[in-house]
């Protein structure tokens, strides 16, 4: 089953858009990368780098992000990193495409699946 990695510039947010996925795939290894070492807003190459680790599978890893140097980051940190997994990025909503992803990762779907499923996250309509 593939790693989810929640890439935010809050620590709260990251660890709230996990907790909302879990209530629907328990089973999921979801790690939160959010905020700075001291707690502030940003993001840390280094907390991104560590969540990659621990949610490694051999499945892959799919990494959501929220905007901006979250996105400029994690890119940093994949140029870096040399895995013998799969780890790939997901243009998506955060909320909608974590719970969305940690569905799909739960049912055994692919990463490269996964992704293609979510490409059409964002396209959902809230209101009519």
């Amino acid at each position: 089953m593939i790693g989810i990695v929640i890439v935010s510039h809050s620590e709260k947010l990251a660890e709230g858009v996990i907790d909302l996925a879990r209530m629907m795939a328990k089973e999921v290894m979801m790690v939160p990368a959010g905020g700075l070492e001291d707690g502030d807003y940003g993001t840390s190459f280094d907390k991104i780098n560590a969540a990659i680790d621990k949610a490694a599978s051999s499945d892959g890893v799919l990494i959501l992000m929220d905007m901006g140097s979250a996105v400029m980051t994690t890119e940093m940190v994949l140029e870096m990193r040399d895995d013998d997994f799969p780890v790939k990025m997901a243009d998506c909503p955060l909320v909608e495409g974590a719970v969305s992803a940690a569905c799909d990762a739960e049912c055994g779907m692919s990463l490269e699946d996964i992704i293609e499923d979510l490409a059409t996250v964002g396209q959902i309509k809230k209101l009519s």
